[in-house]
Parts: structure tokens; sequence; C-alpha cells
């Protein structure tokens, strides 16, 4: 990594920010091309963050990428939002132009190229997912099981009147039918799946494992965890133990952020073999 008084700075702002694998990411791509800039960690409040973002950009900051807490109030403060911001009503990707805030959101788009890159462009065409929640991440999940061409989507909640908000938010926008189902109806959700995504944070270090009996879930399916740390989840290690193709959360963390890097530093990066191995690194030393 090059840093003169020409590099090009950004970095990812949430709160907490420690966890984030983003400045290892970003930070591996920067020694890799032997890009002049640098990459940070940003620890801001939510009652700091149009502050912050003000300050970023009289310090020439390129861009930010956003984490929780602050998607929903990025998406609020940007001046321009891309195609895929205003379908997720959330913001990870914010350039700092001179006068301007443009807001994207790559969540989407990085889980499509992760499932396909994994399972191949063909395995949800005609098929049936579903999604466990109805948060951020599960809004992402719907919009890249579209773009697989899944013919039908369910939507697994322990509050379904949250499920059937997503659902009526995001039905204009997919070409699938979405169904939404509460917990206890897990069974019959589950039962014609090709691919099952968890889209909420149960099973990730610190919080409450996923109680979900995979006995339901036809034995050709594949299981996608969303969650990365630790890696490979309780819910990824039932599933290989079950012989169901499995899918981390690494690949959507990777792919989402190659649009990232390229509008930061003008270089469009690689999703690498090597690149994975520096991040599982990085995930076994944090433990």
């Amino acid at each position: 990594m090059i840093v003169t008084g020409q590099a090009k700075l950004a970095g990812v702002i949430g709160w907490p920010v420690s966890h984030s694998l983003s400045p290892a990411l970003h930070g591996f791509w920067l020694e890799e091309h032997g890009v002049d800039g640098a990459y940070l960690p940003l620890a801001v409040r939510r009652e700091d963050f149009s502050r912050a973002i003000d300050a970023l950009r009289r310090m020439h900051f390129v861009g930010v990428n956003v984490t929780i807490p602050h998607k929903e109030a990025a998406f609020a403060l940007a001046d321009d939002l891309s195609k895929d911001a205003l379908a997720a009503g959330a913001v990870n990707l914010l350039l700092l132009e001179e006068n301007r805030l443009i807001g994207h959101n790559t969540d989407a788009e990085g889980l499509r190229c992760s499932l396909a890159e994994a399972l191949g462009t063909e395995w949800l065409k005609h098929q049936t997912a579903v999604v466990l929640g109805a948060g951020g991440a599960a809004r992402s999940a719907l919009l890249a099981c579209d773009r697989l061409g899944a013919d039908a989507i369910s939507i697994v909640t322990r509050r379904k009147q949250r499920g059937t908000a997503l659902r009526d938010a995001l039905q204009p926008k997919l070409g699938a039918p979405v169904t939404v189902f509460g917990w206890e109806e897990w069974p019959s959700a589950a039962e014609n799946a090709r691919l099952l995504i968890n889209a909420t944070s149960a099973g990730m270090k610190g919080r409450e494992t996923l109680d979900l009996p995979l006995e339901h879930v036809a034995a050709g399916a594949a299981v996608c965890d969303l969650v990365y740390n630790p890696l490979p989840t309780e819910l990824l290690r039932a599933a290989s133990a079950r012989g169901h193709r499995v899918v981390d959360g690494l690949g959507m963390l990777m792919h989402q952020a190659e649009p990232a890097f390229h509008a930061f530093y003008g270089i469009e990066p690689r999703v690498t073999p090597s690149l994975r191995a520096r991040l599982e690194t990085v995930l076994q030393n944090a433990r």
C-alpha cells in the first residue's frame, strides 16, 4: 500500500465498526494493485452520522461504505440514489462528491454474484427460494433470488406483519410472487425450496443460534447463510452433514465490495481464492 499527499481516502462507517472485515478486504486490493490510497474503519455514533459525512467530504474522502446502524440514514442523506438503493431502501455505498452525495446499494448484486459463482446461474431458474428474515438483508436476498430467475420466493419470519410489509414494498419490483410464512409454518415453506437463505443475524458470533430443523428441506436444495462470523455457521455445518450444497456469507461480502473499490480507486478488482484466504485468516485470528 502506498500513501502520499495525493492518496485517495475511503473507509467504512458504522457503530461499532471494529468487527468489520472491509478494511482487510480493501487493504488486500490496495496492496495487490499498489494503489496510492487508504481505507479506514470509522466508528461513528448514530447521532453523529450526518456531521461525520460532512467532515469526511470536507477532508476530501472519495466515499465510504456504510454499515449498521447507518444504512437508512445514508439513504435519507443522499442527493441521488441508484436503482438498487431505491429498491433496498438503504445505502451501503456513499460517494462524496463536492456538492452531492450519491447513494448506492451493492448487497443484492453481491449476493447474486456469490450464488451464481457457487451454484451456477441456472440453479434457481423456475425454482422456489426461501428467505429467513424480513430485515435489510432479506430485501437484498429477495432481489438477488429474483435476478437468478426464481419463479417463487417465500419469506419466513417470526413477525409475520413485518414480512407482509416487506413483501408489499418489494413485490412491484419483482417478477416472482412472494409468499409470507410465520416461523411455525416453516415445514410448509421449506418443502419445495431449491435454495434456503438465512438473512437473519441468528447464528452470528455472540447472537442466539438459528433453531431450525432441516429435515423439511429437500435433499437436492442448497443452503446459504449470509452470516460469515463464525465460518462456517452452525446452520451450514448441519446442512453439510445432510449433504446439502452450502454457500457462506464471505462470497456476498467480497462481491459487494467490488463496485465500491472501483468507485473509490478507479480499479476493477477481482474476487480470488487468495482474497478469501486472507479474510479467513483474519476471522480465525479474531477468535
